[in-house]
């Protein structure tokens, strides 16, 4: 049991932010820690959680106080070693994560990534136009899952083409990213079932992060190009390029799902992109902090620390709920409400400070070049059926997500 400190303002919760129950249904639950206080201890775990957005925005930003090198999930890297080599730019903290973030930074900048613009558009234009017409018959719309059909298929394309990764078995990246995420969590069933087949979807992993199965215009060319001069060993631009898959896919496709789910049950909303498709960045960003795709993560502290009232030793892991921090009412007007024109500008749907999601840039692009294309071609979406949620220890997504379309 970790060192615990007493604190006159600390509550006490006995929940299981991990159990099916709540992943089903996480907001009540996110306001309930809320409102407790600023800083509570899950007896369940034995560990600190902060549910509010000051809180947790303070937290992601200290990385000298809440480091990342312990490991951003349950898991403390001093205690027990991780299931894999620890990511050099999500589970490190400086100076070896400073060198690592620097060449991700240029690669993914957002100059850098505005080249790949036009194909994405166009790769967005047909797959939305394939749809569209695929069942013009239909007296009730168009009807497919598009988790499938677009939140997956979509990035499945043009992320994967733009690390240079061959056509074939891109299927394993979806694994893989269930697998990294999942992890993070306790040892539960969902984490086993993400594990059942971990050997294969590893080794098809760690086989396309090699130089010589990359293509040599991609993303992934870049990373390595930065070992050859020097920024990285070659070792590290390995690591470098499984971070990118490991991170660059999951998230996306989850907050294109959540995106669509939004507009399918807020039409007033899907009409206002329809008017102005130049809100889809806007409305993607809206998304990702009504739904975030990443609702949890940890930090260690590395010295005994004040947090809002709550005295936390070192080497203390503490819970942040990002998905109950875009939620705050203390931070956010109307936060149960979609509303595609907010100012939504410093959410931590994708993380702050220096561990904040270096892919953010090719995130937004893909999802302002689908949501785009979406409101050319398509005049509504609604659902066609009971969505079906995918439980999982960090992340809120569906597994399916049955849409009807009217075309344009």
């Amino acid at each position: 049991m970790p060192e615990r400190l007493d604190s006159a303002v600390e509550p006490r919760l006995d929940l299981d932010p991990f159990s099916d129950e709540f992943l089903s249904e996480p907001y009540p639950y996110h306001e309930r820690i809320r409102e407790a206080g600023p800083v509570v201890w899950l007896e369940r775990y034995e560990l600190w959680a902060t549910a509010r957005f000051e809180q947790v925005h303070a937290t992601l930003r200290d990385w000298e106080t809440f480091c990342s090198s312990a490991g951003v999930g349950l898991s403390d890297f001093r205690k027990e070693a991780p299931w894999r080599p620890p990511s050099i730019i999500l589970e490190a903290d400086p100076p070896e994560h400073t060198r690592a973030r620097a060449v991700l930074t240029r690669v993914l900048s957002v100059r850098a990534i505005e080249v790949l613009r036009e194909t994405f558009q166009q790769e967005a234009e047909r797959l939305v136009g394939a749809l569209v017409a695929g069942d013009q018959g239909a007296k009730h719309g168009v009807r497919f899952d598009a988790i499938e059909s677009l939140a997956q298929a979509f990035p499945l394309k043009v992320f994967a083409d733009a690390v240079g990764l061959p056509a074939d078995g891109r299927e394993n990246l979806l694994a893989y990213g269930n697998m990294v995420f999942n992890a993070l969590g306790p040892r539960n069933r969902l984490f086993d079932d993400a594990m059942a087949q971990a050997e294969p979807v590893r080794e098809w992993i760690a086989h396309h992060c090699s130089r010589e199965i990359l293509s040599e215009t991609g993303l992934g060319a870049q990373i390595y190009q930065a070992a050859d001069d020097g920024e990285l060993t070659q070792d590290e631009a390995a690591l470098l390029v499984r971070s990118l898959l490991s991170a660059g896919l999951d998230t996306t496709v989850i907050a294109l799902g959540n995106a669509i789910y939004c507009f399918a049950t807020h039409p007033e909303q899907w009409q206002r992109l329809r008017e102005d498709p130049g809100l889809a960045r806007s409305a993607f960003d809206e998304g990702l902090r009504l739904e975030s795709p990443a609702q949890t993560f940890f930090r260690t502290t590395t010295r005994r620390v004040n947090l809002a009232g709550a005295d936390l030793p070192a080497h203390a892991k503490i819970l942040l709920f990002l998905g109950a921090a875009n939620r705050d009412p203390r931070r956010w007007e109307d936060p149960e409400k979609f509303d595609i024109e907010r100012k939504v500008a410093g959410h931590v749907g994708l993380g702050s400070g220096i561990h904040a999601c270096v892919g953010q840039s090719l995130a937004r692009l893909e999802a302002e070049c689908l949501l785009g294309a979406l409101a050319r071609h398509v005049a509504a979406i609604e659902l066609d059926g009971e969505p079906v949620r995918r439980l999982h220890n960090t992340l809120r997504g569906f597994d399916v997500l049955p849409v009807a379309l009217t075309p344009a």
